[in-house]
């Protein structure tokens, strides 16, 4: 078999999901997009919404990871996908920028270390990048598989 180009692969994944869609009689145009090495497939907003996500974005991921396995077993030049259904992603990732924030606030007032929920990576990416913004707090994960949670606490390398 021969391997498919960076350019066949974006069209591969959009092809297969589309396909995958339509299986579930949803006749969309899926937008793609290729930022470095990572396949950004942009589901519309339509009325299979909550079935396409899924609980906490669980069908979501499920299909991100089959998309990736299919470009995988096609020995795609990029195999790394992001699909996002409706904006929910960027809204999700706001609503938990916005909590952190708050989090944040928390812990430069008291002092206090704060152990958050277990999250997934894309949500601990999000975390620690808002920490980041407060200069005077860090963050680091702890855990494994899915208790894997994220720790905000000052930064003791800071004297006041």
């Amino acid at each position: 078999m021969k391997p498919l180009s960076r350019e066949q692969s974006i069209d591969f994944a959009k092809k297969y999901v589309e396909d995958l869609l339509s299986f579930f009689g949803l006749n969309t145009d899926v937008v793609t997009h290729c930022d470095e090495d990572v396949i950004e497939l942009s589901i519309p907003s339509t009325h299979l919404n909550g079935f396409l996500i899924g609980q906490r974005g669980e069908t979501l991921r499920s299909l991100q990871y089959m998309t990736s396995m299919a470009l995988k077993n096609s020995q795609a030049e990029v195999t790394r996908v992001n699909i996002d259904v409706a904006s929910y992603k960027m809204h999700r990732a706001e609503r938990l920028g916005e909590q952190v924030r708050e989090w944040c606030q928390q812990v430069a007032t008291s002092g206090e270390p704060m152990h958050l929920r277990p999250m997934n990576a894309a949500d601990r990416r999000v975390a620690h990048q808002v920490v980041a913004e407060f200069g005077q707090l860090s963050s680091h994960s702890e855990g494994e598989g899915r208790d894997r949670h994220l720790i905000i606490e000052k930064r003791s390398d800071i004297t006041e």
